[in-house]
Protein backbone atom coordinates (compact mmCIF):
# COMPACT_ATOMS: atom_id res chain seq x y z
CA UNK A 1 0.00 0.00 0.00
CA UNK A 2 1.00 3.63 -0.46
CA UNK A 3 2.34 5.98 2.00
CA UNK A 4 0.21 9.25 2.60
CA UNK A 5 1.77 11.33 0.42
CA UNK A 6 -0.39 14.39 2.07
CA UNK A 7 1.17 17.71 2.66
CA UNK A 8 3.22 17.87 5.45
CA UNK A 9 2.07 21.59 6.74
CA UNK A 10 0.78 22.21 10.39
CA UNK A 11 -1.92 24.33 10.95
CA UNK A 12 -1.71 27.77 12.85
CA UNK A 13 -4.46 26.87 15.79
CA UNK A 14 -2.80 28.05 18.26
CA UNK A 15 0.00 28.14 20.78
CA UNK A 16 1.94 24.86 21.53
CA UNK A 17 -0.17 22.51 24.56
CA UNK A 18 1.51 21.39 28.00
CA UNK A 19 2.92 18.42 27.85
CA UNK A 20 5.54 15.60 28.67
CA UNK A 21 6.10 14.30 25.35
CA UNK A 22 9.87 13.73 26.21
CA UNK A 23 12.51 14.08 28.85
CA UNK A 24 12.29 12.74 32.09
CA UNK A 25 8.65 14.19 32.59
CA UNK A 26 7.70 11.77 30.13
CA UNK A 27 9.42 9.07 31.87
CA UNK A 28 7.59 9.88 35.52
CA UNK A 29 4.22 9.60 33.33
CA UNK A 30 4.68 6.50 31.44
CA UNK A 31 5.23 5.17 35.07
CA UNK A 32 2.22 6.45 37.12
CA UNK A 33 -1.12 7.13 36.14
CA UNK A 34 -0.13 10.93 35.28
CA UNK A 35 -2.68 13.53 35.87
CA UNK A 36 -3.30 16.87 34.58
CA UNK A 37 -0.92 18.44 32.74
CA UNK A 38 1.05 15.14 31.15
CA UNK A 39 0.77 13.61 28.61
CA UNK A 40 2.12 10.93 26.41
CA UNK A 41 2.31 10.51 23.18
CA UNK A 42 0.66 7.96 21.13
CA UNK A 43 2.10 3.98 21.47
CA UNK A 44 4.48 2.95 19.69
CA UNK A 45 4.74 -0.77 20.03
CA UNK A 46 8.23 -2.68 20.74
CA UNK A 47 6.35 -5.67 21.33
CA UNK A 48 5.61 -8.86 18.91
CA UNK A 49 1.88 -8.84 18.22
CA UNK A 50 0.27 -12.09 19.14
CA UNK A 51 -1.15 -14.44 15.60
CA UNK A 52 -3.79 -17.61 15.93
CA UNK A 53 -4.41 -18.00 12.79
CA UNK A 54 -1.36 -19.65 10.06
CA UNK A 55 -0.63 -19.10 6.40
CA UNK A 56 -3.29 -22.13 5.78
CA UNK A 57 -6.02 -20.69 7.96
CA UNK A 58 -5.61 -17.18 6.31
CA UNK A 59 -6.00 -18.35 3.01
CA UNK A 60 -9.31 -20.38 3.65
CA UNK A 61 -10.91 -17.34 5.35
CA UNK A 62 -9.49 -15.73 1.94
CA UNK A 63 -11.30 -18.22 -0.20
CA UNK A 64 -14.21 -17.90 1.52
CA UNK A 65 -15.02 -14.36 1.77
CA UNK A 66 -14.20 -14.07 -2.10
CA UNK A 67 -17.03 -16.83 -1.92
CA UNK A 68 -19.22 -14.59 -0.42
CA UNK A 69 -18.59 -11.21 -1.64
CA UNK A 70 -19.05 -13.07 -5.53
CA UNK A 71 -21.89 -15.34 -4.82
CA UNK A 72 -24.01 -13.81 -1.92
CA UNK A 73 -22.86 -10.14 -2.39
CA UNK A 74 -23.57 -7.13 0.21
CA UNK A 75 -26.57 -5.19 -0.04
CA UNK A 76 -25.95 -1.20 -0.68
CA UNK A 77 -28.72 0.38 0.51
CA UNK A 78 -30.86 3.12 -0.66
CA UNK A 79 -27.99 4.63 -2.57
CA UNK A 80 -27.97 4.90 -6.12
CA UNK A 81 -25.05 6.64 -6.26
CA UNK A 82 -23.21 3.66 -4.93
CA UNK A 83 -24.65 1.12 -6.94
CA UNK A 84 -24.04 3.09 -9.90
CA UNK A 85 -20.30 3.83 -8.76
CA UNK A 86 -20.52 -0.47 -8.48
CA UNK A 87 -21.58 -1.52 -11.67
CA UNK A 88 -18.79 1.44 -13.30
CA UNK A 89 -15.87 -0.55 -11.42
CA UNK A 90 -16.81 -3.87 -12.74
CA UNK A 91 -19.23 -5.55 -10.38
CA UNK A 92 -22.68 -7.67 -10.74
CA UNK A 93 -25.42 -5.03 -9.40
CA UNK A 94 -28.88 -6.61 -8.53
CA UNK A 95 -30.99 -4.56 -7.27
CA UNK A 96 -29.19 -3.47 -4.11
CA UNK A 97 -27.05 -6.67 -4.07
CA UNK A 98 -23.93 -5.95 -5.39
CA UNK A 99 -21.61 -9.23 -6.12
CA UNK A 100 -18.21 -8.61 -6.55
CA UNK A 101 -15.79 -10.62 -8.68
CA UNK A 102 -12.74 -12.41 -7.27
CA UNK A 103 -9.88 -9.40 -6.37
CA UNK A 104 -11.80 -6.03 -7.73
CA UNK A 105 -12.17 -5.09 -3.79
CA UNK A 106 -8.28 -5.54 -3.13
CA UNK A 107 -7.50 -4.29 -6.25
CA UNK A 108 -8.89 -0.76 -5.27
CA UNK A 109 -7.79 -1.04 -1.86
CA UNK A 110 -4.03 -0.66 -3.42
CA UNK A 111 -4.64 3.07 -3.07
CA UNK A 112 -5.50 3.37 0.35
CA UNK A 113 -2.73 4.35 2.61
CA UNK A 114 -1.45 1.60 5.18
CA UNK A 115 -0.05 4.20 7.26
CA UNK A 116 -1.23 8.39 7.91
CA UNK A 117 -1.18 10.94 10.46
CA UNK A 118 -4.20 12.71 11.80
CA UNK A 119 -3.56 16.10 12.89
CA UNK A 120 -4.66 17.73 15.73
CA UNK A 121 -5.36 21.56 16.43
CA UNK A 122 -2.00 21.19 18.99
CA UNK A 123 0.71 19.79 16.39
CA UNK A 124 2.12 17.65 19.48
CA UNK A 125 -0.96 15.70 19.95
CA UNK A 126 -1.03 14.67 16.16
CA UNK A 127 -1.35 10.57 16.03
CA UNK A 128 0.11 8.08 13.47
CA UNK A 129 -2.71 5.72 12.34
CA UNK A 130 -1.09 2.28 11.63
CA UNK A 131 2.26 1.05 11.77
CA UNK A 132 3.39 0.18 15.31
CA UNK A 133 1.45 3.07 16.42
CA UNK A 134 -1.63 2.20 19.06
CA UNK A 135 -4.11 4.95 19.70
CA UNK A 136 -6.46 5.31 23.05
CA UNK A 137 -9.77 7.33 22.26
CA UNK A 138 -12.49 7.01 24.86
CA UNK A 139 -15.72 5.43 24.87
CA UNK A 140 -18.50 6.23 22.25
CA UNK A 141 -22.21 6.22 21.86
CA UNK A 142 -23.82 5.24 25.43
CA UNK A 143 -27.09 7.32 25.71
CA UNK A 144 -26.58 6.97 29.74
CA UNK A 145 -24.01 8.23 31.97
CA UNK A 146 -23.55 6.71 35.65
CA UNK A 147 -22.42 9.81 36.99
CA UNK A 148 -20.36 11.35 40.04
CA UNK A 149 -23.57 10.85 42.43
CA UNK A 150 -23.92 6.97 41.28
CA UNK A 151 -27.03 7.69 39.83
CA UNK A 152 -27.65 5.98 36.10
CA UNK A 153 -29.33 9.00 34.09
CA UNK A 154 -29.47 9.76 30.54
CA UNK A 155 -26.65 11.97 28.98
CA UNK A 156 -26.29 15.89 29.25
CA UNK A 157 -24.05 17.87 26.86
CA UNK A 158 -22.09 19.29 30.23
CA UNK A 159 -21.77 15.26 30.69
CA UNK A 160 -20.43 15.19 27.25
CA UNK A 161 -17.85 18.26 27.80
CA UNK A 162 -16.97 16.69 31.48
CA UNK A 163 -15.67 13.25 29.58
CA UNK A 164 -13.84 15.26 26.91
CA UNK A 165 -12.35 17.35 29.71
CA UNK A 166 -11.11 14.27 31.18
CA UNK A 167 -9.55 12.91 27.92
CA UNK A 168 -7.97 15.78 27.42
CA UNK A 169 -6.40 15.62 30.85
CA UNK A 170 -5.70 12.12 30.88
CA UNK A 171 -1.97 11.33 30.00
CA UNK A 172 -2.62 7.96 28.00
CA UNK A 173 -5.45 9.25 25.93
CA UNK A 174 -4.09 10.15 22.79
CA UNK A 175 -7.35 10.71 20.83
CA UNK A 176 -10.65 13.07 22.07
CA UNK A 177 -12.89 10.27 20.42
CA UNK A 178 -16.59 11.09 18.96
CA UNK A 179 -19.99 10.52 20.76
CA UNK A 180 -18.08 10.31 24.32
CA UNK A 181 -21.48 9.98 25.24
CA UNK A 182 -24.97 11.25 23.92
CA UNK A 183 -26.42 14.46 24.64
CA UNK A 184 -29.98 13.74 24.99
CA UNK A 185 -30.65 17.16 26.24
CA UNK A 186 -29.81 19.15 22.97
CA UNK A 187 -31.62 18.54 19.78
CA UNK A 188 -31.28 15.58 17.66
CA UNK A 189 -30.63 17.43 14.32
CA UNK A 190 -28.52 20.36 16.55
CA UNK A 191 -26.36 17.99 19.00
CA UNK A 192 -23.72 17.35 16.57
CA UNK A 193 -22.56 20.94 16.30
CA UNK A 194 -22.28 20.73 19.92
CA UNK A 195 -20.45 18.06 20.25
CA UNK A 196 -18.10 18.47 17.53
CA UNK A 197 -17.35 22.29 19.22
CA UNK A 198 -16.58 20.24 22.35
CA UNK A 199 -13.87 18.37 20.91
CA UNK A 200 -12.33 21.26 19.67
CA UNK A 201 -12.62 23.88 22.64
CA UNK A 202 -12.37 21.76 25.87
CA UNK A 203 -9.58 19.70 24.51
CA UNK A 204 -6.67 20.26 21.54
CA UNK A 205 -6.36 16.39 21.29
CA UNK A 206 -7.46 14.65 17.30
CA UNK A 207 -11.12 14.09 17.55
CA UNK A 208 -14.31 12.36 15.49
CA UNK A 209 -17.08 13.34 13.04
CA UNK A 210 -20.15 12.92 13.39
CA UNK A 211 -21.96 9.95 11.14
CA UNK A 212 -25.67 10.19 11.61
CA UNK A 213 -26.49 11.96 8.83
CA UNK A 214 -24.63 13.00 5.57
CA UNK A 215 -25.16 16.72 6.22
CA UNK A 216 -24.30 16.74 9.94
CA UNK A 217 -20.33 15.11 8.06
CA UNK A 218 -20.38 17.88 5.75
CA UNK A 219 -20.76 19.91 9.01
CA UNK A 220 -18.04 18.42 11.00
CA UNK A 221 -15.87 19.10 7.62
CA UNK A 222 -17.00 22.81 7.53
CA UNK A 223 -16.30 23.50 11.27
CA UNK A 224 -13.05 21.49 10.72
CA UNK A 225 -11.88 23.70 7.93
CA UNK A 226 -12.59 27.19 10.29
CA UNK A 227 -10.01 25.63 12.86
CA UNK A 228 -7.37 24.36 10.43
CA UNK A 229 -8.12 25.90 7.08
CA UNK A 230 -9.56 24.54 3.80
CA UNK A 231 -6.77 23.75 1.59
CA UNK A 232 -5.38 21.88 5.18
CA UNK A 233 -8.19 19.75 5.34
CA UNK A 234 -8.46 18.80 2.10
CA UNK A 235 -4.50 17.78 1.78
CA UNK A 236 -4.62 15.97 4.83
CA UNK A 237 -6.66 13.94 7.26
CA UNK A 238 -7.68 15.68 10.15
CA UNK A 239 -10.96 13.47 11.22
CA UNK A 240 -11.25 9.77 12.07
CA UNK A 241 -14.99 8.61 12.15
CA UNK A 242 -16.83 5.77 12.34
CA UNK A 243 -19.16 3.96 9.74
CA UNK A 244 -20.76 0.84 11.01
CA UNK A 245 -21.62 -1.83 8.57
CA UNK A 246 -25.16 -3.23 9.06
CA UNK A 247 -24.27 -6.55 9.91
CA UNK A 248 -24.88 -9.14 8.37
CA UNK A 249 -23.53 -7.96 5.23
CA UNK A 250 -25.47 -4.59 4.84
CA UNK A 251 -24.68 -0.81 4.15
CA UNK A 252 -27.03 1.91 4.56
CA UNK A 253 -27.88 5.05 3.11
CA UNK A 254 -27.08 7.20 6.50
CA UNK A 255 -23.56 5.22 6.68
CA UNK A 256 -22.40 5.51 3.06
CA UNK A 257 -23.86 9.00 2.68
CA UNK A 258 -21.37 9.83 5.72
CA UNK A 259 -18.79 7.68 4.32
CA UNK A 260 -18.87 9.59 0.72
CA UNK A 261 -18.51 13.30 2.91
CA UNK A 262 -15.72 12.21 4.44
CA UNK A 263 -13.87 10.28 1.68
CA UNK A 264 -14.40 13.32 -0.80
CA UNK A 265 -12.70 15.36 1.58
CA UNK A 266 -9.84 13.27 2.54
CA UNK A 267 -11.11 12.48 5.65
CA UNK A 268 -10.37 8.90 7.55
CA UNK A 269 -13.45 6.35 7.78
CA UNK A 270 -13.20 3.29 10.28
CA UNK A 271 -15.34 0.60 8.17
CA UNK A 272 -16.44 -1.49 11.32
CA UNK A 273 -18.73 -4.25 10.80
CA UNK A 274 -20.31 -4.42 14.41
CA UNK A 275 -21.17 -8.11 15.15
CA UNK A 276 -22.85 -9.87 18.34
CA UNK A 277 -21.37 -13.57 17.17
CA UNK A 278 -24.72 -15.56 17.25
CA UNK A 279 -26.99 -12.75 16.39
CA UNK A 280 -25.35 -10.71 13.38
CA UNK A 281 -22.75 -12.99 12.43
CA UNK A 282 -22.54 -17.36 12.71
CA UNK A 283 -21.15 -18.39 16.43
CA UNK A 284 -18.11 -19.81 14.92
CA UNK A 285 -15.10 -17.81 14.85
CA UNK A 286 -14.13 -18.71 11.30
CA UNK A 287 -17.39 -17.86 10.40
CA UNK A 288 -17.81 -14.68 12.02
CA UNK A 289 -14.15 -13.41 10.57
CA UNK A 290 -15.53 -14.68 6.72
CA UNK A 291 -18.46 -12.28 7.24
CA UNK A 292 -16.20 -9.22 8.91
CA UNK A 293 -13.17 -9.56 6.00
CA UNK A 294 -16.50 -9.25 3.49
CA UNK A 295 -17.82 -6.50 5.01
CA UNK A 296 -15.08 -4.62 4.91
CA UNK A 297 -13.51 -4.83 2.14
CA UNK A 298 -16.71 -4.06 0.69
CA UNK A 299 -17.23 -0.47 2.26
CA UNK A 300 -12.89 -0.12 2.22
CA UNK A 301 -12.71 -0.12 -1.28
CA UNK A 302 -15.83 1.96 -1.99
CA UNK A 303 -14.03 4.42 0.03
CA UNK A 304 -11.39 4.40 -3.13
CA UNK A 305 -14.12 4.54 -5.72
CA UNK A 306 -15.21 7.93 -4.00
CA UNK A 307 -11.79 8.98 -3.93
CA UNK A 308 -8.36 6.91 -4.64
CA UNK A 309 -5.90 7.78 -1.40
CA UNK A 310 -8.34 8.20 1.01
CA UNK A 311 -7.50 6.76 4.37
CA UNK A 312 -9.39 4.40 5.54
CA UNK A 313 -9.00 1.41 8.43
CA UNK A 314 -10.31 -2.24 8.53
CA UNK A 315 -12.44 -2.26 11.73
CA UNK A 316 -14.25 -4.69 13.77
CA UNK A 317 -16.15 -4.77 16.57
CA UNK A 318 -16.75 -8.17 17.63
CA UNK A 319 -18.44 -9.45 20.73
CA UNK A 320 -20.94 -12.85 21.63
CA UNK A 321 -23.99 -13.50 23.23
CA UNK A 322 -25.75 -15.27 25.64
CA UNK A 323 -27.26 -18.09 24.16
CA UNK A 324 -29.68 -18.13 27.32
CA UNK A 325 -30.89 -14.65 27.26
CA UNK A 326 -29.71 -13.02 23.98
CA UNK A 327 -27.76 -10.02 25.53
CA UNK A 328 -23.98 -9.25 25.09
CA UNK A 329 -21.18 -10.73 26.73
CA UNK A 330 -17.25 -9.53 26.72
CA UNK A 331 -14.14 -10.60 27.76
CA UNK A 332 -14.83 -13.74 26.70
CA UNK A 333 -12.39 -16.03 24.47
CA UNK A 334 -14.06 -16.16 21.53
CA UNK A 335 -14.20 -12.16 20.40
CA UNK A 336 -10.71 -12.09 21.91
CA UNK A 337 -9.71 -15.05 18.85
CA UNK A 338 -12.02 -13.00 15.95
CA UNK A 339 -9.95 -9.69 17.28
CA UNK A 340 -6.54 -11.80 16.67
CA UNK A 341 -7.59 -12.97 13.16
CA UNK A 342 -9.15 -9.76 11.91
CA UNK A 343 -5.81 -7.92 13.17
CA UNK A 344 -3.80 -10.33 10.81
CA UNK A 345 -6.17 -10.31 7.74
CA UNK A 346 -6.18 -6.31 8.05
CA UNK A 347 -2.28 -6.45 7.41
CA UNK A 348 -2.11 -8.85 5.10
CA UNK A 349 -4.11 -6.09 3.40
CA UNK A 350 -2.01 -3.19 4.33
CA UNK A 351 -4.83 -1.37 6.34
CA UNK A 352 -4.85 0.36 9.76
CA UNK A 353 -6.87 -1.53 12.53
CA UNK A 354 -9.38 -0.82 15.06
CA UNK A 355 -11.02 -2.97 17.81
CA UNK A 356 -11.47 -3.54 20.99
CA UNK A 357 -11.08 -1.33 24.12
CA UNK A 358 -12.13 -1.61 27.75
CA UNK A 359 -15.37 -3.62 26.98
CA UNK A 360 -17.48 -5.33 29.88
CA UNK A 361 -21.15 -6.09 30.17
CA UNK A 362 -21.30 -5.25 34.33
CA UNK A 363 -23.70 -2.35 35.06
CA UNK A 364 -21.26 -0.89 37.85
CA UNK A 365 -17.30 -0.31 38.10
CA UNK A 366 -16.90 -3.71 39.48
CA UNK A 367 -15.11 -7.05 39.91
CA UNK A 368 -17.03 -8.09 36.37
CA UNK A 369 -16.11 -4.89 34.74
CA UNK A 370 -12.56 -4.90 35.83
CA UNK A 371 -12.08 -8.91 34.77
CA UNK A 372 -14.07 -8.00 31.32
CA UNK A 373 -12.24 -4.94 30.27
CA UNK A 374 -8.51 -6.40 31.40
CA UNK A 375 -9.13 -9.44 28.88
CA UNK A 376 -10.98 -7.34 26.15
CA UNK A 377 -7.77 -4.47 26.67
CA UNK A 378 -5.09 -7.76 26.99
CA UNK A 379 -6.28 -8.73 23.63
CA UNK A 380 -6.52 -5.49 21.78
CA UNK A 381 -2.98 -4.62 22.76
CA UNK A 382 -1.68 -7.90 21.22
CA UNK A 383 -2.96 -7.99 18.28
CA UNK A 384 -1.25 -4.73 17.30
CA UNK A 385 -4.43 -3.01 17.38
CA UNK A 386 -3.69 0.84 15.55
CA UNK A 387 -7.28 2.94 16.78
CA UNK A 388 -8.56 2.12 19.94
CA UNK A 389 -11.80 3.57 20.69
CA UNK A 390 -14.06 2.48 23.87
CA UNK A 391 -10.57 2.52 25.67
CA UNK A 392 -12.15 4.05 29.09
CA UNK A 393 -15.70 4.64 30.66
CA UNK A 394 -17.60 1.87 28.80
CA UNK A 395 -19.81 0.41 31.08
CA UNK A 396 -23.07 -1.94 30.78
CA UNK A 397 -22.14 -3.24 26.99
CA UNK A 398 -22.20 0.43 26.18
CA UNK A 399 -25.20 1.81 27.00
CA UNK A 400 -23.46 4.12 29.74
CA UNK A 401 -20.31 6.35 29.77
CA UNK A 402 -19.02 5.82 33.86
CA UNK A 403 -17.07 8.31 35.05
CA UNK A 404 -15.89 6.26 38.02
CA UNK A 405 -14.71 3.49 35.21
CA UNK A 406 -13.15 6.30 33.12
CA UNK A 407 -10.72 6.92 35.53
CA UNK A 408 -10.13 3.22 36.27
CA UNK A 409 -9.49 2.65 33.04
CA UNK A 410 -7.38 5.53 32.34
CA UNK A 411 -4.98 3.44 35.01
CA UNK A 412 -4.98 0.48 33.08
CA UNK A 413 -4.09 2.42 29.73
CA UNK A 414 -0.83 3.50 31.44
CA UNK A 415 -0.25 0.06 32.54
CA UNK A 416 -0.54 -0.98 28.83
CA UNK A 417 1.38 1.62 27.56
CA UNK A 418 4.48 1.09 29.30
CA UNK A 419 4.00 -2.59 28.97
CA UNK A 420 4.32 -1.56 25.15
CA UNK A 421 7.74 -0.25 25.13
CA UNK A 422 9.07 -3.58 25.66
CA UNK A 423 12.44 -4.55 27.65
CA UNK A 424 14.62 -1.82 27.85
CA UNK A 425 18.21 -3.46 26.86
CA UNK A 426 20.00 -0.01 26.95
CA UNK A 427 23.29 -0.41 29.61
CA UNK A 428 20.99 0.65 32.29
CA UNK A 429 18.61 -1.55 31.61
CA UNK A 430 21.17 -3.83 32.20
CA UNK A 431 22.02 -3.58 34.92
CA UNK A 432 25.52 -4.86 35.17
CA UNK A 433 26.73 -2.07 37.23
CA UNK A 434 24.30 -2.74 40.27
CA UNK A 435 24.84 -6.85 39.75
CA UNK A 436 28.54 -5.81 40.96
CA UNK A 437 27.99 -3.16 43.61
CA UNK A 438 25.37 -5.51 45.35
CA UNK A 439 27.07 -8.90 44.72
CA UNK A 440 25.77 -12.25 46.30
CA UNK A 441 23.54 -11.94 50.24
CA UNK A 442 22.87 -8.16 50.06
CA UNK A 443 20.03 -6.29 48.66
CA UNK A 444 19.02 -3.60 46.19
CA UNK A 445 17.85 -0.71 47.84
CA UNK A 446 20.56 1.45 48.88
CA UNK A 447 22.79 0.43 45.50
CA UNK A 448 23.30 3.59 43.43
CA UNK A 449 21.84 2.10 40.53
CA UNK A 450 18.33 2.28 42.32
CA UNK A 451 18.82 4.84 43.83
CA UNK A 452 19.15 6.56 39.97
CA UNK A 453 16.32 4.83 38.79
CA UNK A 454 13.60 4.79 42.11
CA UNK A 455 11.52 7.15 40.45
CA UNK A 456 10.77 5.30 36.95
CA UNK A 457 11.76 1.95 37.86
CA UNK A 458 7.66 0.59 38.41
CA UNK A 459 4.61 2.00 37.14
CA UNK A 460 2.85 3.49 39.78
CA UNK A 461 -1.14 3.31 39.62
CA UNK A 462 -2.96 6.46 40.98
CA UNK A 463 -6.02 4.06 41.48
CA UNK A 464 -4.54 1.32 43.14
CA UNK A 465 -4.12 0.82 47.29
CA UNK A 466 -0.93 -0.76 47.88
CA UNK A 467 -0.81 0.32 51.94
CA UNK A 468 -1.14 -2.14 54.58
CA UNK A 469 -4.38 -2.74 55.84
CA UNK A 470 -4.12 -0.20 59.13
CA UNK A 471 -3.02 2.64 56.95
CA UNK A 472 -5.89 1.71 54.36
CA UNK A 473 -8.49 1.78 57.44
CA UNK A 474 -6.93 5.07 58.60
CA UNK A 475 -7.88 6.14 55.29
CA UNK A 476 -11.50 5.64 55.38
CA UNK A 477 -11.56 1.85 53.76
CA UNK A 478 -12.09 3.31 50.43
CA UNK A 479 -12.58 0.97 47.37
CA UNK A 480 -11.26 1.48 43.94
CA UNK A 481 -14.49 3.06 42.85
CA UNK A 482 -14.52 5.63 45.41
CA UNK A 483 -10.65 6.83 45.15
CA UNK A 484 -11.94 6.82 41.08
CA UNK A 485 -14.87 9.46 42.16
CA UNK A 486 -12.28 11.43 44.11
CA UNK A 487 -9.74 11.73 41.14
CA UNK A 488 -12.26 12.20 38.76
CA UNK A 489 -13.40 15.36 41.07
CA UNK A 490 -9.89 16.47 41.56
CA UNK A 491 -9.27 16.44 37.91
CA UNK A 492 -12.58 18.45 36.83
CA UNK A 493 -11.73 20.89 39.30
CA UNK A 494 -8.69 21.67 38.24
CA UNK A 495 -8.71 21.84 34.18
CA UNK A 496 -7.70 24.26 32.17
CA UNK A 497 -8.99 24.94 28.25
CA UNK A 498 -6.40 24.42 26.40
CA UNK A 499 -5.46 27.73 24.03
CA UNK A 500 -7.94 28.66 21.24
CA UNK A 501 -7.31 31.21 19.07
CA UNK A 502 -10.47 34.08 19.99
CA UNK A 503 -10.82 34.57 16.07
CA UNK A 504 -11.48 30.69 15.10
CA UNK A 505 -13.86 30.33 18.73
CA UNK A 506 -15.36 33.19 17.37
CA UNK A 507 -15.64 31.74 13.68
CA UNK A 508 -17.03 28.27 14.93
CA UNK A 509 -19.93 30.07 17.16
CA UNK A 510 -21.17 32.03 14.63
CA UNK A 511 -20.91 28.67 11.93
CA UNK A 512 -22.92 26.90 14.92
CA UNK A 513 -25.67 29.76 15.23
CA UNK A 514 -26.52 30.35 11.61
CA UNK A 515 -26.96 26.35 11.31
CA UNK A 516 -29.35 26.30 14.63
CA UNK A 517 -31.25 28.79 13.26
CA UNK A 518 -31.90 27.51 9.78
CA UNK A 519 -33.92 24.28 11.22
CA UNK A 520 -36.42 24.18 13.82
CA UNK A 521 -35.42 21.51 16.95
CA UNK A 522 -36.18 17.70 16.15
CA UNK A 523 -35.92 15.03 18.81
CA UNK A 524 -36.36 12.36 16.67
Amino acid sequence: MSENAAVEQEPSTGRRGRGAGSGAAARRAARSGGGPGTQLTYIKRKINVYEVLNEEGLALIEKNTDTVLEEIGIIFRDDAEALALWKEAGADVKGERVHFPKGLCRSLLKTAPSVYTQHARNPERSVQIGGNATVFAPVYGPPFVRDLNGVRRYATIEDFRNFVKLAYMAPSIHHSGGTVCEPVDVPVNKRHLDMVYSHIKYSDKPFMGSVTAPERAEDTVAMAKIVFGDDFVENNTVLTSLINANSPMVFDETMLGALKVYSRHNQACIVTPFILAGAMSPVTVAGTLTQVLAEVLAGASFTQLIKPGAPVLFGTFASSISMQSGAPTFGTPEPSLVSYGAAQLARRLGLPFRTGGSLCASKVPDAQAAYESANTLNSTILAGTNFVLHSAGWLEGGLASCYEKFMMDIDQLGMTQKFSEGVDLSENGQAMDAIRQVGPGSHYLGCDHTQANFQTAFYRSNIADNNSYEQWLAEGEKTAPQRANELARRWLESYEAPYLDPAIDEALNEFIAKKKGSMADAFT
